[in-house]
This record gives structure tokens, sequence and C-alpha cells, in this order.
């Protein structure tokens, strides 16, 4: 297939980008390199079946070739950086879902919408199903992520039931793995770069907080499942293993061996207590399930971490 992938610089868009060239596909990746880096790509410029194009999806999106498949992976996915970037994140889960929808539809191609658990807010049940509405506050620091993805999920499920267009929507739970930014903000990365510099961990609120880990590698082969299905409603895929913060920090500290104390800060606003998703629906639909433990994960990502970091 010839396949577009919006964000494709990113860290996840990165990624995707690398399966799909290692199964025959000719990949296109388009990214403006907010958040995502030619080092994620670099590897791929000389492959033919691969092209990047520098552009702001936002903007219109204009391809003469023909395009079998369009991934809308472009947006800021970090606190730190959706909170930095408000009006662009809303943007590019807006206007940048429309311009992605609006080429699969001219070019008659399936699409497939990269959006989060995010969605689900503060939950109040747990784990969270796929029926399950959600508990967002829209004007808080984090609507303008959480918002962004729930408009960009109703957009997508428009142009599938008015367009007929062959939509899908992955729900991507907390994802790490190598080429996660050292500064990206998020947990995993925090405490790494934290541990390998002997740095004090910082923890916010009681620690108490629950995430759910899933390794890259295992979230690109589920999107890739999905991708290849005829699932047109949204698909939670992420590992149900679920960690407290504080869990996950004493866990770093300990395969680092670093001398790192665990120190603790006031909670972000309507930072979500609870994360754990229900894959009932990708195990008997896309017959599949995690496979890389967290301790192997963070592993590997050490790795790439102490390769990258500078002390």
């Amino acid at each position: 297939m010839k396949i577009v992938i919006t964000g494709g610089a990113g860290f996840l868009g990165s990624h995707l980008c690398d399966l799909l060239l290692e199964n025959d596909h000719h990949v296109t990746c388009i990214d403006n390199l907010i958040t995502g880096s030619v080092n994620n790509i670099a590897h791929l410029i000389n492959n033919s079946n691969f092209k990047f194009i520098k552009h702001n999806v936002s903007e219109y999106i204009y391809l003469s070739e023909d395009v079998d498949a369009v991934l809308h992976f472009a947006s800021p996915a970090s606190p730190e950086d959706y909170l930095n970037y408000p009006i662009q994140t809303l943007k590019v889960g807006s206007l940048g879902t429309l311009n992605s929808l609006g080429l699969a539809k001219k070019k008659n191609a399936r699409f497939l919408l990269a959006s989060t658990s995010e969605v689900y807010g503060d939950p109040k049940i747990s784990p969270q199903k796929e029926d399950y509405w959600g508990h967002v506050n829209p004007v808080g620091p984090r609507g303008v992520y959480d918002e962004a993805k729930r408009f960009a999920e109703a957009m997508t499920m428009a142009y599938y039931r008015y367009h007929n267009v062959n939509t899908k929507i992955v729900r991507i739970f907390n994802t790490y793995g190598t080429r996660m930014r050292i500064n990206d903000g998020r947990a995993v990365p925090n405490f790494l770069s934290q541990a390998i510099r002997n740095d004090d961990i910082t923890v916010y609120g009681t620690g108490n907080q629950t995430r759910s880990f899933c390794y890259v590698s295992d979230l690109i082969a589920g999107i890739y499942k999905l991708l290849n299905s005829d699932i047109n409603e949204p698909v939670n895929i992420g590992n149900p293993v679920e960690f407290t913060i504080i869990d996950l920090a004493k866990e770093i500290i300990r395969l680092t061996g670093s001398k790192s104390k665990i120190v603790y800060k006031d909670l972000p606003t309507d930072d979500p207590q609870v994360r754990k998703p229900d894959i009932t629906k990708a195990e008997n639909c896309l017959n599949w399930e995690p496979k890389v433990n967290i301790s192997d994960g963070l592993k590997k990502t050490l790795e790439y971490f102490r390769k990258n970091i500078k002390n």
C-alpha cells in the first residue's frame, strides 16, 4: 500500500514508518517537526519506498500520487508539549484531522486516527472500556489535548457515517520506548533521565496514581492489525498491567542503580488518578495482546537513554 503518516517523525510515527516499510509498503511521512525529529527517520532517508515532506497538516495537504491509507499521528502528545503549544494542539486535532480525512476521502483511502486514553479524562471507572464516555474538564489546562482528540474522534466518525470513509480509531494508552525525547515530560523519560544523572526523581502528588505502560513495539503491532481490520469503532491499545507512579520510580532507581532520591511535588491540575485499559475488544477482534513486560521494556529504553543523554 501507499501510506501517508502525519507526525511520522515523532516517537510513535517513526516506529510506525519502520514497521510499514518492513512490510513492503510505500510510506510518505509528513511532519512540521514541532515535536518530531529528523533523527527519528534519518535511517530511512535512503530507502526508495520512503519520502519525507516537511509540512504543517493544520494547513491543506496536497499530494498528486495515489494514496491507499492515511494515518493521522500528528499532535503534541505529552502534557509539557501541549501546555507549551495549546493552540497548535487544538488546531492539529481539529484542522489537521479535517485535512487528513479530506485527503483520505479524495484518494478513496482508509483512515486511521491516533486517539488517546486522555479522551477518558480523569475516569470514574476502571478499567476503561471503549463505551465509557469519559470525565473531562473542557476548560482546564489539559482540555486542549483531551478535547482536541475527542473532537477528532467525532469528526472521524462523521466521515465514516456521512462520507463512507473506511475509518479506524486507536485509543493509545501510556506508551514508552526508544526514540522518546529526553525532555519529553512524561513519567518514564523523566524518571530515566533523572536516575541516569543521579538527580532527584520528581513524583507529582502522592505517587499512588496509576498508569499502564505499553512498550512501543507492542503498540505499533496492535495499530497495524487495526489498520488491516474491518473495525470502524474505537479500540483501546495498551498494556492492562497497572503500576503506581511511585512503584515505577522505585523500579527505575533499582534498574539503573541510581543514587537518586524521590521528591514530591504538587499534582498538576486534572491529572488522572487511574489509567488502565480494558483490551478485551483488541484481544477478541484483533487477536492482539502486549508481549513485552515492564522490566524488559525499561531495559531497552534505558539503553537508548544512556546513549543519548548528556550527563
